[in-house]
């Protein structure tokens, strides 16, 4: 998920849903100390959690609609990559939608988004669609190879804008 992007040329990265932490903690590992990073993450739980593992991460319990927002709160105007854990084959059309099209806003040409999903989840029609959306949004996505030691097994979208 995180090898994948050009950190050295990164300068403003968010990370949406971050979870627990674990993508989180290995971005700011390979960040450049100058860039901006941040996280939007909707649990109050799981928010709380990221900031124990990751103190020196902004986390803005919001939901990833609202991107712009939190953007203009971190004060970045564009961001160089998006780091993704949402469930997207769980969401319906009109919420893919609103996500996809706020990050736009946000995402220069040429960043990238990387997001995973698991293959159980292609068994979805809102995983198809899905993935329509992104060649709709991207210039260029492409599917890692299966990981089949995820339990359970999972693949990367890397997708260029």
């Amino acid at each position: 998920m995180v090898a994948w992007i050009p950190w050295d040329q990164v300068q403003a990265a968010i990370e949406y849903g971050p979870g627990t932490g674990v993508f989180t903690q290995a971005i700011k590992q390979v960040l450049p100390g100058q860039s901006t990073f941040f996280a939007i993450e909707r649990s109050p739980e799981l928010a709380a959690l990221v900031r124990q593992r990751c103190p020196s991460v902004t986390v803005y319990e919001d939901t990833v609609e609202n991107v712009v927002a939190c953007c203009q709160l971190s004060r970045v105007q564009q961001v160089d990559a998006i780091v993704c854990g949402l469930p997207w084959a769980s969401f319906p059309e009109t919420l893919q939608d609103r996500c996809l099209d706020a990050m736009m806003q946000v995402l220069r040409p040429g960043g990238r988004f990387v997001s995973f999903a698991y293959w159980q989840g292609l068994a979805l029609p809102a995983a198809w669609r899905f993935r329509r959306k992104l060649d709709d949004y991207f210039q260029q996505v492409e599917r890692s190879p299966t990981v089949w030691r995820n339990v359970p097994p999972a693949f990367v979208y890397r997708c260029v804008r």
